[in-house]
């Protein structure tokens, strides 16, 4: 009898909706947004791939050993690889800027999202106030 009056309670069934169900579905959104950022920037991939050349540009060092041609080829692919590092880095940082600042603006959506029915009864309340007084 009491379980049945428990789903038949409309006050009771909001409340679960509000505070559970609803919540848990701004939760699995906020998750959803982090990895979408994770998965845009690319940052595990850049991670594992922080020292290769820019674009996989290389110079060939050619057969035989001429010296001149062997230190331009050697300088060149540096230059290509501090490149693509360089590069590489600050797709990371701005990444990880990007998902911190998703992580601060999911923890505001959700906070208000819970603090939201208190505000409203304080808001109901502070204007009964002004009315009557």
């Amino acid at each position: 009898m009491a379980k049945a009056f428990l789903t038949r309670n409309i006050i009771l069934q909001h409340f679960t909706w509000y505070f559970f169900d609803q919540s848990l579905s701004i939760l699995k959104g906020w998750k959803n947004f982090l990895l979408f950022n994770l998965n845009f920037f690319s940052i595990p991939i850049l991670l594992k791939s922080l020292f290769s050349p820019w674009r996989k540009y290389q110079v060939s060092y050619g057969r035989g050993f001429d010296a001149l041609h062997y230190l331009e080829a050697l300088f060149s692919n540096l230059i290509f690889r501090v490149l693509g590092m360089i590069l590489r880095i600050i797709l990371i940082v701005s990444g990880l800027f990007f998902e911190v600042l998703i992580f601060f603006l999911g923890a505001i959506v959700f906070l208000f999202w819970l603090t939201l029915p208190f505000l409203l009864i304080f808001g109901l309340v502070l204007g009964f106030n002004f009315l009557i007084f």
